[in-house]
């Protein structure tokens, strides 16, 4: 990543268009379903809310992460585009079709997601309002047609995201580029680079077929209820949060050596492996990553990224570990 579009990162606001993975899930029992098979609740915190959590195995193993969008009568669910397949398939056999329907939005949804801590100006130059906020979604008339507004949690990869048919979405991303709002385009590295330096584990990267919700900082990022009744896999995430303890932890490392693409094994200087690189970000001068680390491996520990020594850090990354500012 550039310095310019580092910077623009963490004092502007950027725009990226992608594809939105999306299902309807409505109908008079939807929210009681939802509510016994994702790991956050969906029930009590009402409709208009943006919720993260995760779909489990009954051994509370994580299929897929997600967002809720609740409505009165339902949610709007927004997945990576490689955990919908299992979802869908759980759903069909989990909920009665007379409680909740699933359905795909027709025609296909596409997404704006604005980063960066320029996007609630952003949000309120479309509405010509202030930004709803944080946690918050809300239907909205654009130009092209309707569309969904959904505020993430405080800390979240991405702080806005506009949600509809691709034809609306064209029209407001050539809007708001245009409109003088301080907006710039960004590609879908840059949504990659805002998940890594917010400390957001992915599916498929950080995310595995054995990977519990506590090892991704799920109780960091409010992804899991601890208070609600029983879902699928709620056991095993009960006894880890009061009796124990996660083995691993997800973690991040600083280096300044270059290095090569691709998942490198992490060792400790007397050569015991810890854990290995699941994401990289190579910014000018250093480079970033995410781990899953052996839980005995503390924040401020050196241990080494194949033959480079690499720092451990708590996440979400400090603004020095970004710029290479000296730390105070």
């Amino acid at each position: 990543m550039s310095e310019p579009t580092l910077a623009h990162l963490r004092t502007g606001t950027v725009i990226v268009a992608a594809p939105a993975t999306v299902l309807h899930v409505r109908g008079p029992g939807a929210v009681a379903c939802l509510q016994g098979v994702l790991t956050n609740d969906v029930e009590r915190p009402g409709p208009g809310s943006v919720i993260y959590g995760a779909l489990l195995t009954p051994k509370g193993m994580i299929i897929t992460d997600l967002w809720s969008l609740r409505e009165s009568d339902g949610a709007t669910l927004l997945f990576p585009a490689e955990g919908i397949e299992a979802a869908r398939a759980g759903f069909a056999k989990q909920f009665p079709p007379r409680l909740a329907r699933v359905s795909i939005p027709e025609p296909a949804w596409t997404g704006l997601w604005l980063l960066g801590p320029g996007a609630r100006d952003t949000v309120s130059h479309i509405l010509e309002s202030p930004a709803p906020e944080p946690g918050k979604a809300i239907p909205i008339t654009l130009p092209g047609g309707d569309a969904v507004l959904a505020m993430a949690p405080d800390g979240a990869p991405w702080v806005a995201a506009l949600l509809g048919p691709e034809a609306v979405m064209e029209q407001a991303r050539t809007h708001l580029l245009e409109a003088g709002a301080g907006a710039i385009p960004g590609t879908h590295d840059d949504l990659t680079a805002s998940r890594i330096l917010s400390g957001w584990p992915a599916l498929r990267a950080e995310i595995g077929e054995k990977t519990l919700p506590q090892e991704v900082r799920f109780d960091e990022h409010g992804g899991v209820s601890y208070a609600k009744g029983c879902y699928v896999g709620q056991e095993t995430v009960a006894r880890i949060h009061f009796r124990g303890h996660p083995n691993r932890h997800l973690r991040g490392l600083v280096w300044t050596a270059s290095t090569t693409e691709g998942a490198l094994t992490i060792q400790t200087n007397d050569g015991k492996e810890v854990g290995k690189v699941t994401s990289m970000l190579h910014l000018p001068g250093r480079h970033l990553g995410l781990a899953l680390l052996r839980r005995e491996v503390e924040a401020g520990a050196v241990v080494r990224v194949g033959d480079i020594p690499a720092r451990v850090v708590d996440l979400p990354f400090d603004p020095p570990e970004v710029t290479g500012e000296p730390e105070a």
